[in-house]
């Protein structure tokens, strides 16, 4: 079965993962996106060996970073900078539907691949652009990269204990959430073209993205003057919204608003009618007023068993409580739910064997999304891109190729 968007061609002139990440979400819904590359360098990306201290590059030389960005890809060479690339460029944005870049406003500029230049070939061309701070205001032509844009996002400022210092996330998720958005985008400007037959821009940026990310925690800021607090295991209030240490190390968390709705299943589950029919802890009001008598009692209860075990008791006795494990991203891929939702999913890869990637989360009931094909080679369907959407002949690539066009 074909994906929702088989028919739908994307020409993708992009680096490192912001809008690389919206190109393979296109790709796993179907679409067919070239990805051209820089007839040199290629992708930043795939010379990437390691990022936050962990190496990148598998056995057999696969370079996970670039294999996440990129799955359902083609990848052709290119050199913009000569005129004859630019105008293989314009032919190929003239059979496309969307064009897709993160590269630097004065790059594009340079490059003449700009929304006014592009719409010139394809009037209905979706233009989709990722940057790094948006299109307008002081710092639009600054580079920004993940970190940056969670630290001037507020984000960095929320995470852990009141007194720590600025923490920031591990990994590239301001990227991802980057690239996703644009997606969202890009799928509206699609349907925005075949209702009202108009192309547009879409542009999106690291730091808006980061910020809508917190839209309640940001919209509170603004309207209550202060932000909302850094959550301390030490401070809340809510015994049962909070994390516990079990047996083995390992934590489970509760996260129950509803706590006196819960109370009595919950002291039955963990043994400790006791507290239940103390005075002291008889309703959310109490409880919150001796939140650290009970909060105590409940670290050293939540110690005495493990944490499946713990999980296994509240499931049958904790009366539908909300509960969960708080795993660590090593434990994903033997989650029987993440598994039976396919959101971690087994692979067959030519040189790695069967290998577990992140799977697609949007389900459709009858055009289901999947992962085609692994990252492509370094300008892997360069010939095939040439031949088979531009029409060019075996004599006309060996020119590209002798004018190092290609």
């Amino acid at each position: 079965m074909s994906g929702p968007l088989e028919g739908i061609r994307v020409v993708e002139c992009a680096g490192y993962l912001a809008a690389p990440s919206a190109g393979y979400i296109l790709g796993d819904m179907g679409a067919e996106v070239i990805k051209i590359e820089d007839r040199v360098k290629g992708d930043p990306v795939r010379g990437m060996s390691s990022t936050f201290g962990r190496g990148m590059i598998m056995p057999d030389g696969t370079n996970i970073l670039f294999e996440t960005a990129n799955r359902n890809k083609k990848s052709m060479t290119l050199d913009l900078k000569k005129e004859k690339g630019k105008e293989l460029l314009y032919r190929l944005v003239a059979a496309a539907d969307v064009f897709c870049t993160n590269y630097s406003l004065s790059a594009i500029d340079n490059l003449r691949m700009d929304y006014e230049t592009l719409k010139k070939h394809n009037p209905k061309i979706v233009y989709g652009l990722a940057t790094g701070y948006g299109v307008l205001g002081p710092d639009s032509e600054k580079r920004a990269f993940d970190t940056i844009a969670q630290a001037r996002s507020g984000i960095m400022c929320t995470l852990g204990e009141p007194d720590s210092p600025p923490l920031q996330i591990a990994g590239v998720l301001f990227d991802q959430v980057t690239g996703t958005l644009l997606v969202t985008g890009i799928l509206a400007a699609l349907a925005a073209r075949d209702r009202q037959g108009v192309g547009q821009k879409v542009d999106v940026s690291l730091l808006g993205s980061g910020i809508h990310m917190q839209a309640y925690n940001v919209n509170v800021t603004l309207l209550r003057g202060r932000p909302m607090p850094r959550p301390s295991r030490q401070t809340l209030k809510n015994p049962m919204a909070n994390n516990y240490e079990c047996a083995d190390g390992k934590w489970l968390v509760l996260s129950e608003s509803q706590s006196d709705r819960f109370w009595h299943n919950f002291c039955v589950a963990l043994g400790i009618e006791n507290l239940e029919k103390d005075a002291k802890f008889a309703t959310a009001k109490d409880r919150r007023d001796n939140f650290l008598e009970v909060t105590s009692t409940l670290e050293k209860v939540f110690k005495t068993k493990t944490r499946d075990e713990w999980l296994d008791i509240l499931l049958a006795k904790g009366g539908g409580l909300a509960f969960s494990p708080i795993l660590d991203l090593t434990e994903l891929a033997s989650d029987p739910q993440v598994i039976a939702n396919e959101y971690i999913t087994e692979v067959d890869n030519p040189t790695l064997g069967k290998i577990k990637m992140m799977g697609m989360p949007i389900k459709f009931s009858e055009t289901p999304a999947q992962i085609r094909a692994f990252a492509p080679n370094f300008g892997q369907h360069t010939e095939e891109v040439l031949m088979s959407v531009l029409g060019c002949d075996w004599e006309e690539i060996e020119k590209l190729k002798d004018d190092e066009v290609i």
